[in-house]
Formats: C-alpha cells, sequence, structure tokens
C-alpha cells in the first residue's frame, strides 16, 4: 500500500490488507474509508473483513463504494462529510487511490475551493490521474460550478 497525503486531514491509497489497516492507528490515522465496491476485482479484501481490521485497529470505518462515472453528489456530500467530521486524520482507498482522490477534488470544486481548470495539476501534483473528474463535471456539474 502506498500511502498519499493529500492535506493534514486526508490521505489516499490503493487497497490495504489486514496487516497495513492493522498498522494505520499507530501512523495516527482515524478512519478507514473504503471506496472499491464489493467484489470489484478477484483477491480483494472484502468489507466485512476491513471493516472488522479497522475496528480490530481502533479504527472508525465508512464503506462508500463508488465508480468513476457513476459518482453522484450524495455520494460526494458523503465522503467530505466523513472527512470533516472524523475524529483525525483520514485514509480513503479504491484500487489506486484515483476514485478516493477524485472524490475528495470533486468536493473542493463544488465548494468552491478548487478551480475545475486546476483539477487535473491539482491530481498530476499528488501522482493522479484526474482527468475523469473533468469528465463528471462535464456530464453533471456545469450547473453547479462556474470555472
Amino acid at each position: 500500500m502506498t500511502i498519499t497525503s493529500i492535506e493534514s486531514r486526508l490521505s489516499v491509497s490503493d487497497q490495504p490488507n489486514e496487516a497495513e489497516i492493522a498498522d494505520l492507528a499507530g501512523k495516527g490515522f482515524a478512519l478507514l474509508i473504503n471506496n472499491r465496491p464489493e467484489g470489484e476485482e478477484p483477491g480483494q479484501l472484502g468489507t466485512e473483513a476491513e471493516a472488522a481490521a479497522a475496528r480490530a485497529a481502533g479504527l472508525a470505518y465508512l464503506h462508500l463504494p463508488v465508480t468513476g462515472p457513476g459518482i453522484t453528489l450524495d455520494d460526494i456530500a458523503q465522503f467530505r462529510d466523513a472527512v470533516e467530521g472524523a475524529s483525525g486524520p483520514v485514509l480513503a482507498h479504491c484500487r489506486s487511490g484515483t476514485r478516493s482522490l477524485t472524490l475528495w477534488a470533486l468536493s473542493e470544486v463544488l465548494a468552491g475551493r478548487l478551480r475545475r481548470d486546476d483539477v487535473v495539476a491539482y491530481g498530476r501534483e499528488r501522482g493522479f490521474d484526474l482527468s475523469g473528474a473533468i469528465r463528471w463535471l462535464d456530464a453533471h456539474g456545469e450547473r453547479m460550478v462556474e470555472d
């Protein structure tokens, strides 16, 4: 698992295993958000096992499964609320970290804290391709976001 710090309260990563989840509280995390749909790929740690590992490590846990094209405004709001309401730093993960960062970037754009034109560079600076966030905004966000 590779953890990428996004800001003081949020980091993203690829899929952690149970041993890596067990170490997260020691690294200062308070909440683990799983953005992967159940059974997305063979061998993926299932939601029940992941939730149990998080609880055993003393972490809060949220399963908020999303797919890039299927992200909704409710998904974005739930993600933001979870990060902002957490008792400490949050680690959000999906297969690579991109969907988790996409949720955050979209919430930042919709809140007016990140310009749409800066999304791709925001992702690139952190090692991620956020072109999917631009496609989402093109399809869903024009009426909500001004450049």
